[in-house]
C-alpha cells in the first residue's frame, strides 16, 4: 500500500478574482502563503512523508516547498501533477468567458467532460496524464506515505479517477485552496479514500 496525501495549492490573486489560471504561472498571494506553511506544518503533525511531489506551476511549487521544508526534504517538480491547459481561456475572468464563448462556457458548467478548450486540453487528456503519474509515484514508494500538490482541475480529475467515477462528475468534488485529501492505493490496484477536501488546519487564518 502507498498512502496518498493530495493538496491543492494555496491562494493566489488569480484565485480572488476568478480567473482561468491553467498555464499561467501565477505565484501564491500572502495570504497564499500562509495557507501553504499552516498546511506543512499540519501534514508533517499527522502523516510520515517521505517525499514531495509537485505540479511544476510556481503556485504549486511554493505549497510543496513549505510542505517539504516541515519534513526536511525537497519539493520535486513533476509533470504529471501539471495544470490543465485552458488555451484561449486563460487569464479570462467568467464574465469575460461568458460573452465570447457562451456555448461552451454553458457545456462547461453543466457537462464538463464534454469540453475541449479551444487551443487547450480536455480533462481526458487531464486523467491521462495524471492517472499516469501516479502510477508512477506507487511505483517509486511502496508502503510509503507521499505529497502530491496540484491545483483544483487536477486534483478533481484524480479523485474521480481513484473513485470511479466518469469525468462528468467533476463539479461532485470540491477543492477549496490547500485543502487535504488522503487516500490508499492498495496493492491489488484499488483505492481506499480516507479524507476529501480538509481544510479544518486554516479555520484559524484571517486574511
Amino acid at each position: 500500500m502507498t498512502r496518498i496525501v493530495l493538496v491543492r495549492h494555496g491562494q493566489t490573486a488569480w484565485n480572488r478574482d476568478v480567473r482561468f489560471r491553467g498555464r499561467a504561472d501565477v505565484e501564491l498571494d500572502e495570504f497564499g502563503l500562509k495557507q501553504a506553511e499552516v498546511t506543512g506544518r499540519y501534514l508533517s503533525a499527522r502523516w510520515p512523508v517521505v517525499a514531495v511531489y509537485a505540479s511544476p506551476m510556481l503556485r504549486a511549487m511554493q505549497t510543496a516547498e513549505a510542505i517539504a521544508r516541515a519534513r526536511r526534504l525537497d519539493a520535486h517538480p513533476f509533470q504529471g501533477l501539471l495544470d490543465i491547459d485552458f488555451g484561449e481561456w486563460q487569464g479570462l475572468s467568467l464574465d469575460e468567458v461568458a460573452q465570447r464563448y457562451p456555448v461552451l462556457y454553458q457545456a462547461w458548467w453543466e457537462a464538463p467532460h464534454t469540453v475541449h478548450f479551444p487551443g487547450g486540453e480536455r480533462l481526458d487528456d487531464v486523467r491521462n496524464r495524471v492517472v499516469a503519474g501516479l502510477d508512477e509515484v506507487v511505483a517509486r514508494h511502496p508502503e510509503q506515505t507521499v505529497a502530491l500538490v496540484s491545483h483544483t482541475v487536477v486534483n478533481r480529475v484524480l479523485l474521480c479517477a481513484v473513485l470511479g467515477l466518469g469525468n462528468d462528475h467533476f463539479w461532485r468534488l470540491r477543492q477549496d485552496t490547500c485543502a487535504v485529501n488522503v487516500f490508499d492505493a492498495e496493492d491489488d490496484g484499488t483505492f481506499t479514500i480516507g479524507l476529501l477536501n480538509d481544510t479544518c488546519h486554516l479555520q484559524d487564518l484571517s486574511k
